[in-house]
């Protein structure tokens, strides 16, 4: 008799092992540690916070971009001129002059960010601040208006800006998408051109 008696308490304590096991959580919300069909038993296995999509896309050093050249040597940037915002682990940051190979016209100044875990559209707003800042656009003008651009076939959104009293000077167009955020400068440019520009140059930089 208290054999079965002591079967049945057995088969008691595997059912409600399974019912936790499976559930993943009890029912006041409580998380209990699942133990994955590779793991041994007792040990718990923590899930990684905030994991990013292993097909999340991601900024690369191109040394072309929309038939500019990064520009070397002399004409090379030294330092990060634009605040990027703050960086974590597993983010990349990539800027750099590009110009014509003819040498020819004023160089694109290029900045951006990925896997940026905030609203992207935030933090392509600080690229486009810091980006004024630079070019020391006086605030007493009027905060310049962005202008949506067609993004071309890598999706997100995509803005202009004229920061400029006349209909070219200095342009700065941006993008964001689900993980990464980019401005560039373009002096001596229109809207259009830029932003013409700036999607074949996203092409190159954005994988």
């Amino acid at each position: 008799m208290r054999q079965v008696f002591a079967a049945k308490v057995g088969l008691a304590a595997i059912a409600v092992l399974t019912v936790l096991t499976v559930g993943g959580c009890r029912e006041d919300g409580t998380e209990v540690s699942v133990v994955p069909p590779s793991g041994q038993a007792g040990e718990s296995v923590s899930p990684t916070p905030s994991a990013k999509p292993s097909d999340q896309r991601t900024l690369v050093d191109a040394p072309r971009a929309g038939g500019l050249k990064k520009l070397t040597g002399d004409e090379a940037l030294t330092d990060v001129l634009i605040d990027p915002g703050e960086m974590r682990d597993g983010m990349t940051l990539v800027t750099g002059n590009y110009g014509n190979p003819n040498g020819q016209g004023k160089p694109v100044l290029f900045e951006g960010v990925d896997h940026v875990p905030e609203d992207t559209n935030k933090r392509r707003e600080h690229l486009f601040r810091g980006m004024l800042e630079y070019i020391q656009w006086d605030p007493e003008l009027g905060q310049p208006e962005a202008q949506p651009v067609e993004s071309g076939p890598l999706g997100g959104s995509m803005e202009c800006l004229l920061a400029s009293l006349s209909e070219d000077g200095n342009v700065i167009c941006g993008w964001a998408d689900e993980g990464t955020s980019a401005v560039a400068l373009f002096e001596n440019s229109t809207l259009a051109e830029a932003g013409k520009l700036f999607v074949e140059m996203r092409g190159d930089l954005e994988r």
